[in-house]
């Protein structure tokens, strides 16, 4: 089985960012304190999270500096007790800081962290895997996909929550947060069984979809772009509006399913449902 291309991202970074920057500083006061899709948190509080984002990679790819917090993490769900506890306690620390000055520091540190990934080798080893994607060591093109997405989806919850919906639900920037979430597809399905040949087709309506291919060959699922010369044996059909949404636990189960069609074996279907493409 062939190995997958890599996922191009770095040239949408300065996109992504000045979008950002633009939003903010158009929103008024009161928007900052609306809700998201993050419990707890408001607009204000993502955009302080993303700027955490920033302030982190400049620390580590700059800097070279590392907390000397000693951490016991023996397994994922450490990891995310670990992360979650980090998010929270800055956020609660940033909520002093005036939009203003959030923005600010987040137009000066995205340039920067763009600079920095732009400085690290595409193939070799990153400094973090792409755990959601069962990857105990990753190539940084994948680690600078994955903070892509991280971005993206930040940014689109506080446009959800300040109704600005469709600012960066385009092609050119959708498709490759969706393509990169897919490459969780093979670790989602580690535990199902199939019959040698299942071929299962995955399509993302609307602007910025597209079909991706799950094929078990060897007693192992393998993620394809084209299928191999046969029709698929089952199909989900996920709306491109919420597809983003169920892969980072901004919707449930219950909630995403009038939004998705399932063809075939449910038993080979309905796992997508549960796939998750973020640290959670």
């Amino acid at each position: 089985m062939q190995s997958l291309p890599a996922i191009s991202t770095l040239a949408l970074f300065p996109v992504l960012h000045e979008k950002l920057i633009m939003l903010l500083r158009s929103l008024p006061a009161e928007d900052w304190q609306l809700p998201t899709l993050c419990k707890g948190w408001s607009v204000k509080d993502i955009a302080s999270h993303l700027l955490d984002g920033n302030f982190r990679r400049i620390t580590l790819y700059r800097d070279q500096y590392q907390s000397p917090e000693k951490t016991d993490i023996r397994s994922y769900h450490d990891l995310i007790d670990y992360l979650n506890r980090l998010n929270n306690d800055w956020v609660r620390a940033t909520r002093r800081l005036s939009p203003r000055l959030l923005t600010d520091l987040l137009a000066q540190t995205g340039a920067e962290v763009y600079n920095l990934f732009k400085a690290l080798p595409p193939n070799e080893p990153a400094i973090f895997s792409v755990a959601w994607a069962g990857e105990a060591v990753s190539p940084n093109w994948f680690h600078i996909a994955r903070e892509y997405t991280e971005n993206w989806h930040h940014q689109q919850q506080i446009r959800l929550a300040v109704n600005q919906p469709d600012g960066i639900m385009t092609t050119e920037l959708y498709y490759p947060l969706l393509d990169t979430f897919m490459r969780a597809l093979p670790h989602t399905y580690r535990q199902v069984t199939a019959r040698e040949g299942t071929l299962l087709q995955v399509s993302v309506t609307g602007e910025g979809g597209g079909n991706w291919y799950l094929y078990r060959e060897q007693q192992a699922w393998h993620l394809l772009y084209h299928p191999p010369f046969r029709q698929p044996s089952d199909r989900v059909t996920i709306d491109g509006r919420i597809a983003w949404r169920l892969f980072t636990k901004g919707i449930s189960r219950e909630a995403a399913e009038p939004y998705v069609q399932q063809e075939g074996d449910g038993a080979i279907t309905a796992p997508i449902l549960g796939m998750v493409s973020v640290m959670a």
